[in-house]
């Protein structure tokens, strides 16, 4: 049986996607290479586990252009209801089972690792839908409980699973415990490379630790104590090469309208030069321009992909996931020069260093597999505007 696949933009009509793109976004299934899953996540949206319409809503995010998905048991339910989520997440994926999106990556999140087996052992034809486990409050301590749980599910399943840890454990946040800390964690992780996704960061019990719950007004980098323990997650665990991984950006917590403080961030010159003031306005109103601020320090930072927690969030992640003509060329320029050097960019407007900037070449062309290569002149603007509702 051929591996269900699924793309970026999949749910935009073709004539869109062509006055759009360049060169389309790819095909991606369960079977391509571990780093292009991970940057197909993209926005990933979270779900309660105990919804009573939880196959259906998985399907209408899909159908709507959300390509990865982790049903939660943890936070989003409350203690006594965690067996009836359980119980819901496996009749979800089992309905799912054979329809277009069991193509998606769907991933559940657990309390324990003791439940990782257990939800495997119950599954019938939902093992198809499933793409592997969320670990949260993922420590050292308990790193090889989670990671040998999901490859047990995956033998039961007779599947290659993924796991995801979340780092968000106060020995990674505080300053005394973090390099000891981080140091293990990468060297586990790195035991269980095959298995092993993506690493994403809990900002919000980061947050936590110190009281502090940040404005919509400012970004995670602008919270101190978290920006610096982010800092050394990415300098520990997504170094590049084959020692590192791909570690997405934290969630936006904020989707309805605010009384702001501070003026929006968002720029008026693209949207005034695509006749876009108005979209310009309902984006600030639904604070989608802090939002978009953050996607790009992250990406500044070398993350990929974000968790969500609204669906209005996906279309501001994937529209900047995709890679610009320019940013496409630069990459090819690079990657196609092995004697090394400097050239000036196709654009005319930088410095290429070939050695240097060599793999962040790879990272954008890996990238653009992914998400497409944008037409000239085509910005975030109009891929924003084509994603998001009127």
């Amino acid at each position: 049986m051929s591996t269900p696949r699924f793309r970026h933009f999949h749910h935009l009509d073709d004539a869109v996607v062509e006055r759009l793109f360049l060169h389309s976004p790819q095909p991606v299934g369960h079977d391509d290479p571990t780093r292009v899953l991970a940057l197909a996540l993209g926005a990933t949206l979270y779900v309660p586990g105990n919804r009573a319409d939880l196959a259906r809503t998985i399907e209408r995010r899909f159908a709507n252009g959300v390509t990865s998905m982790v049903i939660d048991l943890e936070d989003a339910v409350a203690d006594d209801e965690e067996d009836h989520a359980a119980a819901c997440a496996v009749a979800a994926l089992d309905e799912l089972a054979d329809g277009p999106a069991a193509a998606m990556l769907l991933f559940v999140r657990t309390r324990t690792p003791e439940r990782i087996p257990k939800i495997a052992a119950e599954l019938g034809p939902g093992r198809t839908a499933l793409s592997g486990f969320v670990l949260p409050k993922f420590t050292s301590a308990i790193a090889r409980d989670g990671l040998d749980a999901v490859v047990r599910a995956s033998e039961v399943l007779d599947k290659h699973l993924y796991a995801m840890p979340v780092l968000e454990s106060p020995e990674i946040v505080y300053r005394e415990t973090r390099d000891i800390e981080l140091g293990s964690i990468a060297e586990i992780l790195g035991e269980y490379r095959s298995h092993v996704l993506a690493a994403r960061i809990g900002a919000t019990d980061m947050c936590g630790m110190f009281g502090i719950r940040r404005d919509r007004d400012l970004t995670i980098y602008d919270v101190r104590v978290a920006a610096d323990a982010i800092a050394s997650i990415i300098n520990y665990l997504g170094r590049a090469g084959d020692t590192g991984h791909i570690i997405t950006g934290p969630v936006w917590e904020y989707f309805a309208e605010h009384e702001r403080l501070f003026r929006p961030t968002l720029r008026q010159t693209p949207f005034a030069d695509h006749d876009a003031v108005l979209f310009r306005q309902h984006l600030v109103s639904r604070d989608i321009d802090g939002l978009l601020r953050e996607i790009a320090l992250d990406r500044a930072n070398g993350m990929h992909g974000k968790t969500v927690i609204h669906p209005t969030h996906v279309a501001a992640v994937h529209a900047l996931s995709a890679v610009t003509h320019e940013e496409y060329h630069d990459a090819v320029d690079i990657a196609g020069g092995d004697a090394g050097g400097v050239r000036t960019s196709t654009y005319r407007n930088k410095m290429n260093e070939l050695k240097p900037h060599r793999r962040w070449a790879q990272g954008v062309l890996d990238r653009a597999h992914v998400f497409g290569v944008t037409n000239p002149n085509i910005t975030f603007v109009d891929l924003l505007t084509a994603l998001v509702p009127a």
